[in-house]
């Protein structure tokens, strides 16, 4: 992926702030989605449970979704 990105600077010439395209953005965010995702399923790995049954896994995701 090659960076296509602006700086802004202030007075000084330092940088501030970035921009870049939204594509690219939207490639950056789906890419951090999907390492959350990772870093939970290996976070759960560290911790083993007992199964729980699919609709009461639900329930309490839902149940948490409401708070």
């Amino acid at each position: 992926m090659a960076a296509r990105e602006q700086y802004v600077v202030d007075e000084a010439g330092k940088r501030t702030a970035v921009l870049v395209p939204l594509d690219e953005w939207e490639r950056i965010q789906a890419a951090l989605e999907e390492l959350a995702d990772v870093r939970a399923y290996d976070e759960a790995k560290r911790h083993p449970s007992d199964p729980v049954p699919f609709e009461q896994a639900m329930a309490e995701i839902e149940a948490k979704a409401g708070n």
